[in-house]
């Protein structure tokens, strides 16, 4: 469970930040919020140049070309895509370490609604509660933790 304190998770209590709008029940495109709810998780992703540590079996590579829509007239809005990419998108292999490790949720997925959100993604934080675009992170060894401690479906439960 996660709540603007911080998460809970196989009984730890876990630091984490999310998005500057705070928490939400009525999310859009760009509000800077994590929305409100029960959500799972649908993917695990991962830089394989950059992680070295053991991941579960479900675990898949993200290279260069791997990108994220956020474009709400792109047929292909809130999925993985591809480069070359006509559409508004969000680079999954970043320069800095936040998508190392990427835990995708089903937040307005598979069946996205234009403007409702799109990559509510767990990651890597940039530092210490340091607010995010809408997701939620934690620490480094925080997140692969919970990696490694869950499964596809696991139960994400957001609270304002």
């Amino acid at each position: 469970m996660v709540t603007r304190w911080g998460a809970r998770f196989l009984g730890r209590r876990l630091p984490c930040a999310i998005g500057r709008g705070g928490i939400t029940w009525a999310k859009r495109e760009g509000d800077g919020a994590t929305p409100a709810g029960v959500h799972r998780i649908v993917g695990l992703l991962y830089r394989p140049d950059r992680i070295a540590a053991a991941l579960p079996g479900w675990a898949m590579p993200i290279g260069p070309a791997d990108l994220w829509s956020d474009d709400g007239a792109d047929p292909d809005y809130n999925h993985r895509v591809r480069a070359p990419h006509a559409f508004s998108h969000e680079r999954l292999s970043r320069p800095d370490p936040l998508y190392d490790l990427i835990l995708l949720t089903d937040w307005n997925w598979p069946d996205a609604i234009p403007g409702r959100g799109s990559a509510i993604f767990l990651h890597r934080w940039r530092k210490p509660r340091h607010p995010t675009a809408g997701c939620v992170a934690f620490a480094p060894g925080d997140l692969l933790w919970i990696a490694r401690h869950l499964t596809p479906r696991t139960r994400l439960i957001v609270r304002p």
